[in-house]
């Protein structure tokens, strides 16, 4: 299945098929400034700036050598950012004890109608599964959401992450998540 783009990790749901393609951040600019500019995402993810400045942070993003942004969408629906990169290689990486080959996850759920379902969980367990599987040499997936995100920590939970502590890093304070891969 695709929707234009490479789809890189699916996954059924109630709603239909879950995938991931590509950011385009000419295309996808608009999107996404505006679930960055929605008060419930703002708080945490601190880009709720001017289009033009989400959309630089886009082709950063697209530019970088270790970190990759994809939209997440359920059948052809975009409806969540996503981006996957090596934590070992991400100036994270001075901020706890990182091993060779770590994976890391930043999600955000768009639209509100997409939160507070449990979705959050099924979509985070799916992609760092697919994000352990396409890299055998990665031997866990990291995540640090912001304290204050009790919602966001819940969700990394359920989907298999634990909590080893938290950490201060430039822009906030956040909880430090490990999902180990199975053995």
């Amino acid at each position: 299945m695709t929707w234009g783009h490479l789809v890189i990790a699916e996954t059924a749901l109630e709603g239909g098929a879950f995938g991931l393609r590509a950011v385009d951040p000419a295309a996808d600019a608009g999107l996404v400034h505006g679930w960055m500019n929605d008060p419930e995402v703002a708080e945490y993810w601190e880009l709720a700036q001017p289009e033009e400045r989400v959309a630089a942070y886009l082709r950063e993003q697209v530019a970088s050598a270790h970190s990759t942004p994809y939209i997440g969408c359920v059948d052809g629906t975009a409806m969540s950012y996503w981006e996957l990169y090596r934590a070992d290689l991400d100036p994270l990486r001075h901020h706890y004890p990182a091993r060779p080959r770590d994976a890391g996850v930043h999600m955000l759920l768009g639209p509100s109608a997409y939160r507070g379902k449990g979705l959050g969980a099924v979509l985070l367990r799916a992609v760092s599964d697919w994000q352990l599987r396409t890299d055998p040499y990665a031997g866990r997936v990291v995540a640090e959401p912001d304290v204050r995100n009790v919602r966001s920590v819940r969700a990394f939970e359920q989907a298999g992450f634990r909590v080893t502590g938290q950490i201060e890093l430039p822009v906030k304070r956040a909880v430090f998540m490990v999902r180990e891969r199975a053995a």
